[in-house]
């Protein structure tokens, strides 16, 4: 049996653990980013959390322990902004932020769809900052997501992308309801709109290849 890469292994465990930590958070009707950003102590959350992910993955525990040296350098890497600040967020590739009431594995369904907005690192967090605010508040659509700081194999340049979930790209009037929500919160530039079947299928935009489905 090959040997299991230990940062590998703590990538891996902090992904599931991140997302444990949102979901959690969530049930109780807390958010990381409002915690942080009101510098509202989690602690005590975080340690029950972390002791539930510690019994269903011990080996995930234990490796995310080995990496990080304790639980409490963890927290300080939260209230830093990681997890919550796109550019300051090493850990993973992408933040999301479900709306109220969607379940998170919505965005994987292959009738949903994106406006993909496209920003400088300079300039992302601000973007991100509204968006979440708007997903949170019901105003856009089921989900959003932003790409960090965290090095992508996948990028093609330097700029990062904020992705802003409708539920059904067939629902027309939906999608361009979301549109409008962004042009009001300063999205005012022509944004596309992809589909997943595209985004499944592994097609990109390229010179001559538009894959956009929506253009607004």
């Amino acid at each position: 049996m090959a040997e299991v890469d230990p940062e590998a292994l703590a990538d891996v465990a902090y992904g599931i653990f991140e997302h444990l930590l949102n979901r959690n958070l969530q049930a109780q009707g807390k958010y990381l980013f409002a915690l942080v950003e009101g510098g509202i102590d989690f602690k005590p959350d975080l340690a029950a959390i972390f002791l539930k992910f510690s019994e269903e993955y011990p080996q995930l525990a234990e490796a995310m322990l080995s990496h990080f040296s304790s639980l409490d350098t963890i927290y300080q890497q939260l209230c830093d902004g990681e997890g919550v600040v796109p550019i300051k967020t090493t850990q993973m590739y992408w933040i999301v932020q479900d709306a109220p009431g969607s379940a998170p594995e919505a965005i994987e369904d292959e009738n949903a769809g994106k406006w993909l907005i496209f920003q400088e690192p300079d300039q992302v967090d601000a973007v991100w900052k509204k968006v979440r605010n708007a997903t949170v508040a019901l105003e856009l659509g089921i989900s959003a997501k932003v790409s960090t700081a965290k090095p992508n194999p996948d990028s093609r340049d330097n700029r990062k992308v904020v992705y802003v979930y409708t539920k059904d790209w067939a629902d027309e009037a939906d999608v361009l309801r979301v549109r409008e929500k962004l042009r009001e919160l300063g999205f005012v530039d022509r944004i596309g709109y992809k589909r997943n079947i595209e985004t499944f299928a592994g097609e990109y935009a390229k010179k001559g290849k538009r894959v956009t489905y929506y253009s607004a």
